[in-house]
């Protein structure tokens, strides 16, 4: 090999190395400078999940460098939030926010869950009122009430209506973590989020009537306007209720008003007769003159 052609392979080579030793350093200039100009905090992250009802306490915080500003209801003082509840799962290396922690003073479980101005109401229930187990914690319900009405038709049996309607599940038995899986698991309680009115009509419905919870879409926020229905009318033999199940029930005939007024209106005059004209044709022979009359039949006269 030509050592002319060796000397310009040697010689590129270090000219490549330079530049790219040059360009290395001054990426490496500006990414330093970059970061000097982006400030960075301390905040409090999770040092570990920290699941719902969670009490918080030292080895569940630490202070961590995070690049811009505080985040919004967080804090760099973890002594701040120890003895503080958890209402929504905080995962690993997450910043701890306000808005996810129980108020102060109302320590962890179940009862700081519980939304300002709401009550937990406890529901005995059992595999068929609890849905065959599938009412768990997070889940939406609607609750129905049956037996019979004071002072009303005894004819009609049993009454049946939709009492509370998109009732949140707090918690189902002692647990009141939500089931990502949604496994049934029987109960013999479930506590729901209801207001101070709907716990008095709860609290003499579970009394006085039997209670059945209906599964919904956690989605669905529609309210049903429901009739409700009894016995009588579901064997077709009175009462008012919803319609029977596969019966064919006639339509109701629309009400007849008054009769309406008839205007009466005038026969048209018959056409004017037209009157008939004779034609009159006049006969000269010489000097007499002499007229025929002709009428419409043609004939003269």
């Amino acid at each position: 090999m030509n050592k002319r052609f060796i000397g310009v392979l040697i010689f590129a080579f270090m000219v490549a190395t330079a530049g790219g030793l040059i360009t290395y350093r001054s990426l490496m200039s500006r990414s330093q400078a970059v970061k000097a100009a982006v400030p960075s905090v301390q905040v409090a992250l999770a040092s570990k999940d920290l699941e719902l009802g969670t009490v918080l306490k030292e080895g569940d915080l630490y202070l961590a460098d995070w690049s811009g500003a505080l985040p919004a209801g967080s804090t760099n003082k973890p002594s701040d939030l120890y003895g503080r509840g958890v209402t929504t799962t905080i995962y690993a290396k997450e910043p701890v926010i306000e808005s996810r922690l129980a108020p102060k003073g109302a320590g962890g479980g179940l009862a700081a869950m519980i939304p300002k101005g709401m009550r937990a109401f406890t529901i005995p229930v059992n595999e068929v009122v609890g849905v065959a187990g599938f009412v768990t914690a997070g889940q939406h319900v609607d609750l129905l009430i049956q037996g019979n009405s004071p002072g009303g038709n005894g004819n009609l049996g049993m009454l049946s209506r939709t009492l509370l309607q998109n009732l949140e599940i707090l918690s189902a038995g002692q647990d009141f973590k939500k089931d990502p899986e949604g496994k049934p698991v029987a109960v013999q309680v479930v506590n729901v989020l209801v207001t101070p009115d709907q716990a008095e009509i709860l609290s003499l419905a579970t009394n006085q009537t039997n209670i059945r919870m209906v599964l919904r879409n956690p989605l669905d926020h529609d309210v049903a306007k429901t009739p409700g229905t009894n016995l009588a009318y579901m064997w077709g033999t009175a009462g008012k209720g919803m319609k029977p199940m596969g019966a064919d029930e006639p339509q109701a005939e629309k009400p007849r008003g008054a009769p309406r007024p008839v205007a009466v209106v005038a026969p048209p005059p018959p056409p004017p007769v037209k009157k008939e004209v004779p034609f009159n044709m006049e006969i000269i022979s010489g000097t007499s003159k002499t007229e025929v009359k002709f009428d419409k039949s043609g004939e003269g006269k």
